[in-house]
C-alpha cells in the first residue's frame, strides 16, 4: 500500500475501456483524504508511483489518464474522492525480447500459448508490449483476453488464457482447487546418492533477506512436489516436477533444497540483480519448462491435455 490509500491494480485484467496498441486499461478509485490535493496530478505524482523514466503529467499530456467516460484527464484536472480513474501504460525505451510465443490450441473459451524464456506474461516493470498477454492480443484482437494462472518470466512453457470473460470463472476455480496437473521439467545437477522419484515436502515464506526470494522455514508443510529423474549425462540431470500446489518460486526453491539448483536461476542461490537495458544477456536462460497441463474441461467435461512444443537441451 502506497500513501493515500491507492494500492496498485491487476493491470492485465480487462476493462470497459478498449485496449490501446494491445495494452488494457487500469483503473484506481480516488479515495476521500482529509486533506484534498490541489489536484489530480499532484496526488498521483506523490501517491501512485510509476517506474523510472515516466510521468504522470506525461501520461495526461499523453491522453493516457482518462475518467470513466472516456474522457482525458489534463494536467489541471481536480481531484474528485472516489472518482475512477482508467491509465494505459507505457515505458519508454521498453526492450524487445528476441523470441517468439507459440499458440498451441484456441477455441471460443480458451488460449494455450507456449511462453519462450525472458517473456513475461503480463505487464511489470519495464515490460509492457513486450509481454506475452500484450502480444497475444494484439495478435488475436481479442480485448477480454486473460491470464488464468501464471508462470514466471524466466520459465518457459505453457499458460492458459480465458479468451471471454463469461466463462472466465469455471477455468480459473481449476487451478484455485488444484484440479489441474501440471508438470514441469529442468536441468539440473545429478547426485547419484539421491533416490528419485520422491515427495519433497516443506514451509515456504518470503525471505526476510529479500522479498524476490522464497525460503523454507520450520513448521507445518504448504508446499509439496513429486520429483523424477528421467536422464543424466555427467555432472547434469533431467528431471520431472510436478508441483501439488503453486508457491512463489516453489520448484526451484525445492530443488535448491536438495542440493540440485535449477541451471541458469538467477535468483537462487544467490540472487543477482537485474541488469542494466543495454546489458541484457539471453544466452543462459532458466532451464524449467512448465512442460504439460491436464484437466476436465469445466465447460465442455472433456479431458484436455496440452503439450508444450519447447525442449530443454542436457
Amino acid at each position: 500500500m502506497v500513501p493515500g490509500g491507492w494500492r496498485a491494480p491487476s493491470s492485465w485484467m480487462p476493462t470497459e475501456l478498449p485496449a490501446r496498441d494491445g495494452v488494457s486499461a487500469s483503473v484506481m478509485s480516488l479515495p476521500v483524504l482529509a486533506v484534498q490535493p490541489p489536484s489530480l496530478l499532484v496526488y498521483l505524482e506523490q501517491a501512485a508511483h510509476i517506474p523510472q523514466g515516466q510521468s504522470w503529467r506525461w501520461r495526461m499530456e499523453q491522453a493516457l489518464v482518462l475518467d470513466d467516460t472516456g474522457r482525458a484527464l489534463t494536467p489541471d484536472a481536480p481531484y474528485r474522492a472516489q472518482q475512477r480513474i482508467f491509465y494505459y501504460r507505457h515505458v519508454p525505451d521498453e526492450p524487445h525480447i528476441p523470441f517468439t510465443e507459440t499458440i498451441v490450441f484456441q477455441d471460443e473459451h480458451l488460449l494455450v500459448a507456449d511462453k519462450p524464456h525472458f517473456l513475461p506474461v503480463t505487464p511489470t516493470g519495464r515490460y509492457v508490449q513486450e509481454t506475452l498477454l500484450v502480444r497475444l492480443k494484439k495478435r488475436t484482437q481479442i480485448q477480454a483476453l486473460a491470464p488464468i494462472h501464471r508462470i514466471d518470466r524466466d520459465t518457459a512453457g505453457l499458460v492458459l488464457f480465458s479468451t471471454q470473460a463469461a466463462s472466465r470463472d469455471p477455468y480459473s476455480a481449476l487451478f484455485r482447487d488444484r484440479k489441474v496437473d501440471k508438470c514441469y521439467e529442468a536441468i539440473a545437477p545429478y547426485n547419484p546418492a539421491l533416490e528419485f522419484p520422491r515427495l519433497h515436502r516443506s514451509r515456504m515464506q518470503e525471505s526476510a533477506a529479500s522479498f524476490m526470494q522464497m525460503c523454507e522455514v520450520p513448521g507445518e508443510p504448504n508446499s509439496e512436489t513429486t520429483i523424477d529423474l528421467l536422464e543424466h549425462q555427467g555432472a547434469l540431470a533431467r528431471y520431472r516436477l510436478r508441483p501439488h500446489n503453486g508457491k512463489r518460486h516453489q520448484l526451484r526453491v525445492h530443488m535448491l533444497s536438495l542440493g540440485l539448483p535449477i541451471v541458469g536461476d538467477a535468483i537462487y542461490p544467490v540472487l543477482t540483480p537485474e541488469p542494466a537495458l543495454d546489458a541484457l544477456d539471453y544466452s543462459a536462460p532458466l532451464q524449467l519448462l512448465a512442460q504439460s497441463l491436464e484437466f476436465t474441461d469445466p465447460i465442455t467435461g472433456q479431458r484436455r491435455v496440452f503439450h508444450s512444443q519447447l525442449h530443454l537441451t542436457l
